[in-house]
């Protein structure tokens, strides 16, 4: 019996890795927090292409939108660690969500390994025509002039782009309400209709309004200047140094996924982020690129955005449940 025991471990044992060695074997799933259609879905359609050429194996988009990414976040942490599930991941499923809500159906820290990231989401402070504010300094001035008047929109209590407002009057030290639309198309409209005078949002979505003479851009959050805009200052450069914020997106799977499938699914996706029809597609779609990281790059990059946006969180006593 001890010898017949040990025999099916064993073999087991090789079967596993057989598989890992044969991986991938099969069409991969690639599961996507958001509605068909959008931005996101776009760039994970995007990424499925390019990825199912490099590992010669189809690669099929599932939406599972809804509970600000919780539900397809928590659908990969409870699917199989085999390497053939994987999440269009963001700093909303790794980071934020864990900081903000009080219960939460997945550990990211537990659950998931970020392997990648793929691209940053620009964003871009914007007014209306009617406040008069061209920069940052005028802002400042015009949030002491109409004290109580001032409002911003957003796409929702607790969403990225809120929490990075947040980050800016906390920064800039501007006082302004937070005014929650369900989607970016009614917080637009009433930032145009004056009913709010700021938003901070991403430029794919503002800049046909910017060319447009309906929004004016006050400052962007990168670093350095957005591609996109050019002539848009910074907040860093416009007297607050080091200032950033920005919205990402990766790919994550299961964290018992074996190394080795681990390691070939990041070299895949590495091997798509530097291919230049790869990096056309994401300017296409006004997203910046992000170059490849080491496993040990992302950890630490993790730590630190985690420890940012938990004090923004916490100085502004932000916490929601499910």
């Amino acid at each position: 019996m001890k010898k017949l025991l040990i025999s099916m471990v064993l073999a087991c044992v090789a079967s596993l890795a057989a598989a890992q060695t044969d991986y991938p074997n099969k069409p991969l799933k690639l599961v996507v927090p958001y509605a068909p259609g959008g931005s996101t879905d776009t760039l994970a359609r995007t990424l499925a292409t390019y990825l199912s050429t490099e590992i010669k194996q189809p690669v099929v988009v599932e939406n599972k939108p809804g509970a600000n990414t919780m539900i397809a976040a928590t659908a990969v942490a409870r699917a199989p660690a085999d390497g053939y599930t994987l999440l269009l991941a963001s700093n909303a499923s790794m980071v934020l969500n864990p900081l903000i809500y009080k219960k939460l159906s997945y550990d990211p820290a537990k659950d998931l390994t970020l392997t990648n990231i793929l691209a940053e989401a620009p964003l871009v402070l914007v007014t209306n025509t009617q406040t008069g504010i061209k920069n940052i300094a005028d802002l400042k001035a015009y949030s002491k002039t109409h004290a109580g008047q001032l409002n911003y929109s957003s796409v929702g209590l607790g969403n990225p782009l809120q929490l990075a407002t947040e980050l800016i009057k906390s920064r800039l030290n501007v006082d302004a309400t937070h005014i929650p639309f369900n989607g970016s198309a009614p917080a637009l409209m009433a930032l145009m209709a004056n009913d709010t005078q700021l938003m901070l949002d991403v430029v794919s979505t503002s800049l046909q309004q910017i060319k447009s003479g309906k929004l004016v851009p006050i400052a962007t959050t990168a670093l350095a200047r957005s591609e996109f805009l050019p002539d848009t200052p910074t907040i860093a450069e416009s007297g607050f140094p080091g200032f950033k914020a920005a919205s990402w997106f990766g790919v994550a799977v299961p964290s018992d996924t074996p190394a080795q499938v681990k390691a070939r699914i990041k070299s895949a996706v590495d091997a798509v982020i530097q291919e230049p029809k790869f990096v056309a597609a994401l300017n296409a779609q006004y997203l910046g690129r992000r170059t490849p990281q080491s496993q040990s790059e992302l950890d630490a990059f993790l730590k630190e955005d985690s420890a940012m946006w938990r004090k923004v969180i916490a100085d502004n006593q932000i916490a929601l449940d499910q």
